[in-house]
């Protein structure tokens, strides 16, 4: 059983990531959760852990900013977009047992101590940013370095807070220049 507890969006998130692993499971019930649902979330921060596994869309992202913002010690679990995508609709909900157990083991710790390790000057050096293929490839990194999908700025945040080390970080650049030849 997985020791940190699992905080996810929905019903039927719940569903699919208790078919994927042992552990405890609690839902937002979306972006309209109340401030007792964020005091039990820091209770059991404090007692066990949580992991904050939202849906890959604009919605997630804010629910996971908005309480990794309330609670400290959050550990993130990122799925990519297109794993989590069934007949047009995103979520957590549709990605495969083997997808979601992937993505909790990935799961990221947010540092507090802000690690300013990565510069704009490395996204743009390796094609992260401003390139016509740079989208494509923070969709790859962030899927290999399981920090999810970004924009560039957001992505630049993820690279020095989430803990990637620069050693990781170009061994999965290495993968993505050798899995395209």
């Amino acid at each position: 059983m997985i020791k940190e507890v699992i905080v996810v969006e929905g019903k039927d998130d719940i569903t699919a990531v208790k078919a994927a692993l042992e552990c405890e499971v609690i839902s937002t019930n979306g972006f309209g959760y109340k401030k007792e649902l964020v005091e039990t979330l820091k209770s059991l921060a404090e007692r066990r852990g949580i992991i904050i596994l939202t849906d890959p869309d604009y919605m997630g992202e804010k629910i996971r900013k908005d309480l990794s913002n309330k609670i400290k010690n959050c550990k993130h679990a990122f799925l990519p977009q297109g794993k989590a995508l069934k007949k047009g609709d995103i979520g957590v909900e549709n990605a495969t047992v083997e997808d979601i157990i992937e993505a909790i083991n990935k799961a990221r710790p947010e540092i507090v101590e802000i690690n300013k390790q990565f510069t704009k000057e490395d996204l743009i050096d390796f094609g992260l940013s401003g390139g016509e293929s740079s989208r494509q490839r923070r969709e790859k990194l962030g899927e290999i370095l399981g920090i999810g999908y970004a924009n560039a700025k957001q992505f630049l945040n993820r690279l020095n807070n989430f803990g990637v080390s620069r050693e990781e970080f170009l061994k999965a650049i290495e993968r993505i220049d050798n899995d395209g030849r």
